[in-house]
């Protein structure tokens, strides 16, 4: 009986224009489209060298979401965009649509025949909560009005070597405590950033009916406060103290953050609106959808992302 050879893998689109590469998902996004065979086409705000994309070829495509001609430049010829530049933190409320919404539907419209990827935020679910929630969420419109394909993907709290947002909570369960805001019964999701990034590119190997969809690390009902710690304070061999933080004490650092904005100060991600967010009870995926159409699984659960992460920032001096 003759050897059976596999199926040569069908890339369905050969060039992929990609934002928010210099992100901390964007990064990782890049390589695992890479790994797939997909041409790349790279939009950068600035010239600089990235240490993460050694070896990767790909060409890079100077301006951002409110430069129409370098935009033209970027989706020209391409068969799909992966638009996973978004504004996480702004001094005004108002530059959260300016960008997030703005931006993704000035793309949208360059971009008429292409597979067109959303990498969205589970807060979109809530729009009424902040004016990032808002903005993520008529993101999501725009991409859904679109005439041709399109998939949005809302991924939860994103963590893994790089991101130095959840570094603060690190160093904190470090020292022996773990923060948490007081919410009684308050559950999130949670993804490596890994994972995220093959389920992105796997979804453009294998498209998926238009739709919204959710995406996790599979864990159902997702994780408290509590797990958290606990998976943290393992793998840096520490017992910490769970810290329930009202929202009266977050609520005023954030009005603080305010002020400092309107004065000039550092852009902070801690503000009114984010505590609106923080303090939501449910932050859990509510969707498999993807993950079956896919058939993907992730790689990564809380206790083995939390143990590599951790080694990479011990590794880069971070922690």
């Amino acid at each position: 009986m003759p050897e059976r050879r596999p199926r040569p893998r069908i890339i369905l689109f050969r060039t992929v224009a990609v934002t928010g590469v210099t992100g901390f998902v964007g990064l990782h996004l890049v390589a695992a489209l890479a790994r797939r065979g997909f041409r790349l086409r790279l939009l950068v705000r600035r010239w600089s060298p990235l240490p993460s994309l050694e070896g990767i070829e790909a060409d890079m495509v100077l301006g951002d979401l409110s430069d129409e001609r370098a935009l033209e430049r970027l989706v020209r010829g391409t068969d799909a965009v992966v638009h996973a530049a978004g504004l996480i933190k702004a001094r005004r409320p108002s530059e959260f649509m300016a960008v997030n919404r703005d931006g993704t539907a000035l793309l949208s419209a360059l971009a008429p025949e292409a597979i067109f990827l959303l990498l969205s935020s589970l807060a979109a679910r809530e729009p009424q909560l902040s004016p990032y929630a808002a903005s993520k969420h008529a993101a999501e419109e725009v991409v859904a009005s679109r005439s041709g394909p399109w998939l949005t993907v809302r991924a939860p709290a994103v963590y893994g070597p790089g991101d130095r947002e959840t570094l603060a909570y690190f160093k904190a369960v470090a020292r022996g405590l773990a923060p948490r805001p007081k919410v009684p019964g308050a559950r999130l999701s949670l993804i490596h950033v890994a994972d995220l990034a093959e389920a992105l590119a796997l979804a453009l190997d294998q498209p998926p009916p238009p739709s919204t969809y959710e995406i996790d690390d599979g864990r159902e009902g997702g994780y408290s406060y509590r797990d958290m710690a606990d998976a943290a304070g393992r793998a840096l061999g520490r017992r910490p103290l769970s810290l329930a933080v009202p929202r009266a004490v977050m609520a005023a650092v954030a009005r603080a953050n305010a002020i400092g904005h309107s004065l000039g100060g550092s852009v902070q991600i801690l503000t009114p609106g984010k505590v609106g967010e923080i303090f939501h009870s449910d932050w859990t995926a509510h969707d498999r959808r993807l993950a079956e159409s896919l058939g993907w699984r992730p790689r990564f659960d809380l206790a083995t992302g939390f143990g590599e992460t951790i080694l990479w920032y011990r590794g880069q001096g971070w922690l």
